[in-house]
C-alpha cells in the first residue's frame, strides 16, 4: 500500500510540474504534504519536513554563495579577456572560429549559468558565423554541449538536484566526476574542431579587415558582460582570478566543507571588488532573484524527500522496483542509470528526475551493494540530452539568439550530445567513478 501511494505521489508530482499547473517549488511542498495526510502520517508531518530540510541545509547555504561569487565574478568583468582574447585569435578562419566558441562556452559555463553563457557567445561570436556564412547550427550545437558538460557543477543545478534528492555529500559526487567533466569538455572541443574544418572546406579562411563593414566586426562588440560597465573592476582581473583559482583548488583538495569556502570566498570578492557599503547591498541584491529561485527549490525538495523517506513510501517503492529487475542486471544498475538518464530527462524535467525517480533507483541499488553516490553520478551522466528538452527554457532563448529552428537545431545536436553524454560515461567507468 505505501508503494502505491509513493508511486502515484510521484506520478501526480511529475505530471503537474510537466504539463505547467504547478511550479516545481509548490508541488515540492503541496504534493507530499497532501499524500503524508493521505497515508495517515499527519501527526508526524512535521517533524519529517524539518528532518528533510536539515539534511539539505548545508547544499542550500553552497548554492547562495556559489551564486552570488560567481555572480560578482561576472559583474567584475572577470570573463571579459577571455571573450576579447578569443575573438581576436580567431580572425577569419572558420576552424578556429568554432573551437573558440567551444573555449568560450565551457569556460563562460563555469558559473553555472546557461542563459548567462549563451548571451556572451551567442552575441560575440554570432557576427563572425554571419559574416563568413557558416552553418548557423554550428553555434547553438558547440555552445549547448559547452554548457552540457559544466552544468555538472555543484552549482549548475542538477548536481545539487541529485545531492539534495539523496541527501549525500556534495564533494563525493561532484569531485570524483572531474576527469569525465575533462574528457566531455575534450569531445566538445574535438567536434568543434570537426565542425570547423568542414566549414573551412566549404567557405574558405577569409580575411575580416578586407570585408565591407569591418568597422562593425565582432572585435569592436562588446559581449553581454559589459552592459554596465561602472561594474566592472579591470585592473583587479588577476586578483579576481587568483582567488577563483584559490576557491577551485580548495574544493577539489577538500580543505573544508563547500559551504565554508563559498561563503570565505564571496565575503573576500565582494569587499576586494566593491568596497563601498552601498555598492555591496547593489550587487547583493542584483542577484537575490537568482539566489531565491536555487536555494527555495532546495529546500523546498527537503519537503518531499524528508516525507518520502520518513513515511517509509521509498523503502516500499524500491522493494518493489527491486522485484522487477532480474538479478543478472542488478549490478549494472549505474550503467543503466547512466544511459537511461538520457531519455529520461529529456522527457521530464530535472526537478521531476532527480526529485521524482532518482530516489527510488538509489534505494532499489542497494539493494545490490550499490552506493547511492555512485548513482547520482551516473544520473547526472545524461544533462548533455537533457538540455535539448524542450522542458528547458534556457534552450528557447539559445535558439532565438541563434536564429536557427528549434527542430532543426535539435535534429542537427542531438548525436553530439548524446555523444558527450557516452564519452563522460567511459571515462567514468575507466576511472572507476563507475563500476561495472
Amino acid at each position: 500500500m505505501l508503494a502505491i501511494l509513493g508511486f502515484l505521489m510521484v506520478f501526480v508530482f511529475m505530471f503537474l510540474i510537466m504539463t505547467g499547473r504547478l511550479s516545481a517549488l509548490i508541488a515540492l511542498i503541496i504534493i507530499p504534504v497532501l499524500f503524508a495526510i493521505i497515508g495517515g502520517f499527519g501527526a508526524d508531518l512535521g517533524p519529517m519536513l524539518i528532518d528533510g530540510i536539515n539534511q539539505l541545509a548545508p547544499t542550500g547555504v553552497m548554492l547562495m554563495f556559489a551564486i552570488l561569487y560567481f555572480g560578482i565574478m561576472i559583474d567584475a568583468g572577470l570573463f571579459d579577456p577571455v571573450v576579447g582574447t578569443i575573438l581576436k585569435a580567431v580572425k577569419g578562419d572558420p576552424m578556429k572560429i568554432v573551437v573558440g566558441t567551444a573555449v568560450l562556452a565551457l569556460v563562460v559555463s563555469l558559473d553555472g549559468d546557461g542563459t548567462t553563457t549563451y548571451m556572451i557567445t551567442i552575441s560575440a561570436m554570432l557576427p563572425l558565423y554571419q559574416r563568413l556564412k557558416m552553418n548557423p547550427l554550428i553555434l547553438p550545437c558547440v555552445a549547448i554541449m559547452g554548457v552540457g558538460v559544466t552544468n555538472l557543477t555543484p552549482w549548475g543545478g542538477p548536481t545539487a538536484r541529485a545531492v539534495s534528492a539523496l541527501s549525500l555529500d556534495m564533494s563525493d559526487v561532484f569531485v570524483p566526476l572531474i576527469p569525465a567533466m575533462v574528457g566531455g569538455a575534450l569531445w566538445v572541443i574535438f567536434v568543434a574542431y570537426l565542425f570547423g574544418i568542414k566549414e573551412r572546406k566549404r567557405v574558405g579562411i577569409l580575411e575580416l579587415d578586407k570585408l565591407p563593414g569591418h568597422q562593425s566586426s565582432p572585435f569592436t562588440q562588446h559581449a553581454a558582460t559589459l552592459e554596465v560597465p561602472s561594474e566592472k573592476r579591470p585592473k583587479l582581473i588577476w586578483v579576481n582570478f587568483a582567488l577563483t583559482v584559490l576557491l577551485l583548488i580548495g574544493l577539489i583538495l577538500g580543505v573544508m566543507p563547500l559551504p565554508a569556502l563559498f561563503m570565505i570566498g564571496f565575503a573576500i570578492a565582494i569587499v576586494i571588488n566593491y568596497p563601498n557599503l552601498d555598492e555591496q547591498k547593489e550587487r547583493i541584491k542584483a542577484h537575490a532573484g537568482n539566489v531565491l529561485a536555487v536555494v527555495s527549490l532546495v529546500f523546498a525538495a527537503g519537503a518531499f524527500t524528508g516525507i518520502l523517506s520518513g513515511t517509509e513510501m521509498v523503502d516500499a517503492m524500491a522493494n518493489s522496483l527491486v522485484a522487477l529487475i532480474p538479478d543478472a542486471l542488478g549490478s549494472y544498475l549505474p550503467i543503466i542509470t547512466a544511459l537511461t538518464s538520457m531519455p529520461f530527462t529529456f522527457f521530464m524535467s530535472n526537478d521531476a528526475y532527480y526529485f521524482g525517480m532518482l530516489p527510488i533507483i538509489a534505494e532499489a541499488a542497494t539493494a545490490y551493494g550499490i552506493n547511492p553516490v555512485e548513482i547520482a553520478r551516473a544520473s547526472l551522466l545524461g544533462q548533455p540530452v537533457h538540455l535539448l528538452s524542450p522542458l528547458v527554457a534556457s534552450t528557447y532563448l539559445l535558439v532565438g539568439m541563434s536564429k536557427v529552428e528549434f527542430g532543426d537545431f535539435q535534429k542537427f545536436t542531438i548525436k553530439w550530445t548524446v555523444g558527450t553524454s557516452l564519452v563522460m560515461l567511459v571515462v567514468s567507468i575507466l576511472i572507476g567513478v563507475i563500476s561495472i
